[in-house]
């Protein structure tokens, strides 16, 4: 039980992280860039990944800091890179749990 607590705490970290650097980053009242980041990608891939693969309770707990900070950003910026990271670490998880 308290796993799941540090990953609610440390996925909460990560989206107020990802809220503020975003805002820092990006004054304009509404989704004015549409192109896609591929260091937010690679963030939401790694976190995704450790979030779901990993069989540390602080590896875990990075990676869903990392996934909340990318999907934690302002409304309309890292959807891209969230679906993608999720998509990936899906198939990573089939990958390394599938009985071959």
């Amino acid at each position: 039980m308290l796993d799941y607590m540090i990953y609610l705490i440390t996925f909460a970290a990560g989206s107020i992280l990802g809220l503020l650097y975003s805002y820092k980053q990006h004054g304009e009242p509404f989704v004015a860039e549409t192109k896609f980041n591929v260091p937010f990608a690679l963030v939401s891939i790694v976190g995704w990944v450790l979030g779901f693969c990993s069989g540390s309770v602080i590896l875990s707990a990075i990676g869903f800091l990392l996934a909340g900070f990318v999907m934690g950003e302002r409304p309309g910026y890292g959807r891209k890179e969230t679906v993608l990271g999720l998509i990936i670490a899906i198939i990573v998880y089939l990958l390394l749990k599938w009985p071959l």
